[in-house]
């Protein structure tokens, strides 16, 4: 019985410490010309990433951005273009925290970057579905990954709206909705 108790006092401290964490994760609401996103920024696994995102969320950066890339079944791009597909400034590139720890599974947020593992800035993506091989699996820059930073855990319904619109090649980019999809503002909760 004693060695019970002790194993549930031992237990419960980390609980309530994972717990906190989690609650201690700042909460991200994106409205959308197509309804309302409510984001959990991983703050405890992902800092940098998730610093970066609400430096931007914080100066009202993705108001008035579109979501310019949609591909069904893959994932949906935003936060660099506005409507008529310029390309906003941005502030410095950040360090890609990619980790096997953190796959990119359906809902989650990661950083969209180039084929230079630290050029990540305002660009996220949100997966439709567990992209596999966007995951961490090693040091090189092909297999460095996409890093994961967040979920949905509101509006994933919304999402998959967003996922069906109809696309075509504009001003030289593909995938991009023929009707904006626009950021109306995202702000913390």
């Amino acid at each position: 019985m004693r060695k019970t108790l002790l194993s549930l006092f031992l237990v419960i401290p980390l609980f309530m410490s994972s717990l906190s964490q989690a609650q201690d994760n700042p909460i991200v609401v994106m409205e959308t010309n197509k309804g309302t996103i409510k984001i959990e920024l991983w703050a405890d696994k992902a800092p940098i990433s998730v610093e970066n995102f609400l430096r931007y969320t914080d100066n009202s950066f993705f108001d008035g951005l579109v979501f310019h890339r949609v591909i069904p079944g893959f994932m949906i791009q935003g936060g660099g273009f506005d409507t008529d597909m310029v390309q906003k400034s941005t502030y410095e590139q950040i360090k890609n925290e990619a980790s096997s720890s953190l796959p990119n599974d359906r809902g989650t947020l990661a950083m969209a970057r180039t084929n230079v593992v630290d050029s990540a800035t305002s660009q996220f993506f949100i997966n439709l579905v567990n992209n596999d091989f966007l995951n961490h699996t090693d040091e090189t820059s092909r297999g460095f990954g996409y890093a994961v930073f967040g979920e949905v855990i509101e509006g994933m319904d919304v999402v998959d709206q967003i996922a069906v619109v109809e696309t075509a090649t504009s001003r030289g980019y593909q995938n991009v909705p023929t009707e904006p999809v626009i950021i109306t503002s995202a702000k913390r909760q």
